[in-house]
């Protein structure tokens, strides 16, 4: 009986580690879309995507935003797909318990997934020539 209980609990705290780095992801993914592109962007709670240079004819359109919805919120998928890898798949045995460690790496794995993917993205579309 104790197996299952100590098994839930662990489960649990996964799933805290994976909420708490889906969380920050999801508040600040425009705020890391401005600091990849300098494209005008903003907190969700500050006006998003009202003064990215998608709206501006002459400018380059920011990757992330002319991808339209499905195109960002595709981006933001993978983030948390890597982040829910790191909060739930398995470690090597004399870390694999550690919450902390698993907290710290699904957060690096936030602004590092991003950075790579809106530099992939940048490049493809030309976005700073």
């Amino acid at each position: 009986m104790d197996a299952p209980v100590n098994r839930l609990r662990l489960v649990l705290r996964r799933t805290g580690v994976f909420a708490v780095s889906a969380f920050v992801t999801c508040a600040f993914i425009i705020n890391l879309c401005a600091l990849v592109y300098g494209c005008g962007c903003h907190s969700w709670w500050n006006g998003a995507a009202d003064s990215c240079n998608i709206h501006d004819e002459e400018a380059h359109h920011c990757p992330w935003c002319s991808i339209g919805t499905v195109g960002f919120y595709s981006v933001e998928a993978g983030i948390l797909a890597i982040q829910a890898v790191l909060s739930f798949g398995p470690w090597p045995r004399g870390i694999a318990h550690n919450m902390g460690l698993r907290l710290v790496a699904s957060l690096a794995a936030f602004p590092i997934t991003g950075s790579v993917i809106g530099l992939v993205l940048g490049m493809h579309s030309s976005y700073w020539s």
